[in-house]
């Protein structure tokens, strides 16, 4: 057997990892490992159908390999066409029937959010809003707290000050689930986006009421918001550019 015939012998035998490591090694191994027929028994092996088709792919089946298993690379987001300047939060609760908090947030004050947490909190939720998630987390001064018996809802909604545009991102949504466990109850709602997005759809805005533990179990002692769509944006970026695919007013 030659050296060539050798390599063609075991050449099949490997993965497309290793496949492209050998055609690094010389240029005569790299001229032998280019032959399309290893790459097409690869490809059989991964995706058996697309060796079945009458005419062969556009690409070398080399190619096809490659473009469909290299690990693909994170995209990196042009800047966002809106920022945390020039954007207002309006966030209103309600228990029962009674306006409970109603303020206009400057999008600044949420993008900092709670420097310094209360002392007292639970470890379970420090150790939540000191993670790595990005989260947008609003102080609430006074603290109010908010009868466990009491359904609590929240409407948020956004708007551009350089435009007047106003956008829905919660709309009355009951906080139907509080975590004893972490002090925190949540809310969440549907985003709606633009008619210029038509198939985007399920991602939800998640609101939090942050609360401290409280000798007297039947109320929550809130000191904190907190908002997030970790759904989708983990980064401030990408917080940026959902928000400029709501559906504006």
């Amino acid at each position: 057997m030659t050296y060539r015939e050798a390599l063609k012998a075991v050449f099949p035998l490997l993965d497309g990892k290793d496949l492209v490591s050998c055609m690094r090694v010389c240029k005569q191994w790299e001229e032998i490992a280019r032959d399309d027929y290893f790459w097409k028994c690869l490809c059989a092996k991964r995706w058996p159908s697309i060796c079945k088709r009458a005419a062969p792919p556009s690409l070398t089946y080399h190619k096809l390999y490659l473009a469909f298993c290299k690990r693909q690379t994170p995209r990196t987001l042009l800047p966002p066409k809106l920022s945390f300047d020039d954007l207002e939060f309006y966030v209103d609760l309600w228990a029962e029937d009674d306006l409970i908090f109603s303020e206009v947030i400057p999008g600044p004050v949420f993008q900092t959010g709670i420097k310094i947490l209360p002392p007292g909190i639970c470890s379970v939720l420090r150790f939540y809003l000191e993670g790595p998630d990005y989260k947008m987390m609003l102080p609430v001064q006074p603290r109010f707290t908010v009868p466990l018996n009491h359904t609590v809802s929240v409407s948020v909604l956004v708007g551009q000050k350089n435009t007047g545009k106003i956008a829905c991102i919660v709309n009355k949504s009951m906080f139907d689930y509080i975590d004893r466990t972490s002090y925190r109850a949540l809310a969440f709602s549907y985003l709606d986006f633009s008619p210029a997005y038509p198939f985007i759809s399920g991602i939800r805005a998640w609101v939090s009421l942050l609360f401290m533990g409280d000798e007297n179990d039947g109320v929550i002692d809130v000191f904190g918001i907190e908002m997030d769509f970790n759904d989708v944006a983990n980064s401030e970026e990408e917080v940026l550019w959902l928000l400029d695919m709501l559906d504006w007013k």
